[in-house]
């Protein structure tokens, strides 16, 4: 896709598991159990034919840059040991790289690959026009890609769990409520919605709360009854009776509280 050229020290060394640290760089938060162990399998049967790559970082310490999922496949099954190549690259540099190989060779969910894009951008100092370029990204499919990190902690996770594809979670970006995407999620995963589908679903939503409930007729009895009470009310005010009205208007009735003062204080 866009992977930096940085240089190596070009030697194959075995450096043990226990000596390595995870990449602080890791924008894959996930690792899906059956994919690691299928891995795991092959390097059994195959050995690791791609070194890992590696920076030091103390004394017998050394960090991941590439091939967090290679060394996590060697652990399940009992390595003690892997190949790997040292590199001297500036922790911007090897930052850079590690993220370039999560969007380049893994399949990464649209909120790690967001993660993964803000941080290059981070890194690179630009903007966003400058950055999609520089990706090989239109503008705009790069802000839609970022606008998933508007959502709150709460949607995300729930979001995640649904597996939800990015254009998904873009269709729910449309509620401004966090219940009603909280409940759109829910909608998604018990009906398995496909992308159109949720997206004519949120349409219905917004439509529904746009309309505003029309005025309901009031019979012409029910007026006659009403307009004598407001009357009532009015005449009592114009003799110095100090009445008042509240009314409350339901579904099925209107309910009107007069209230008039019996005693002379109220009374002018």
């Amino acid at each position: 896709m866009f992977l930096s050229k940085y240089r190596s020290t070009g030697q194959v060394l075995l450096i043990p598991l226990d000596q390595i640290d995870p990449s602080p760089w890791q924008a894959r938060r996930q690792f899906d159990p059956k994919e690691l162990e299928a891995l795991a399998i092959s390097i059994r049967e195959n050995g690791m034919l791609q070194p890992v790559s590696l920076i030091q970082t103390g004394k017998n310490r050394y960090a991941l840059v590439a091939g967090e999922r290679r060394v996590r496949a060697a652990r399940m099954i009992g390595m003690k040991a892997v190949p790997a190549i040292l590199t001297d690259y500036s922790d911007q540099q090897a930052a850079t790289l590690a993220l370039e190989e999560n969007l380049r060779r893994q399949q990464l969910g649209p909120f790690e690959e967001a993660d993964a894009l803000r941080q290059l951008l981070d890194l690179w100092g630009c903007t966003q026009t400058e950055g999609a370029k520089r990706m090989g990204l239109s503008q705009s499919a790069l802000a839609n890609k970022l606008r998933l990190l508007t959502v709150s902690p709460e949607i995300r996770t729930a979001a995640e769990e649904a597996q939800l594809t990015e254009r998904h979670i873009r269709a729910l970006l449309r509620l401004q409520s966090r219940e009603q995407q909280l409940e759109m999620i829910g909608e998604i995963q018990k009906n398995q919605l496909t992308v159109s589908q949720t997206e004519r679903r949120v349409e219905q939503i917004l439509k529904k709360k746009k309309q505003k409930p029309r005025p309901r007729a009031m019979v012409r009895d029910v007026r006659i009854f009403v307009n004598t009470v407001n009357r009532a009310v009015e005449l009592m005010k114009s003799a110095g009776i100090q009445a008042s009205v509240e009314r409350r208007e339901e579904q099925d009735f209107l309910e009107y509280l007069v209230r008039i003062p019996t005693n002379k204080k109220n009374i002018t």
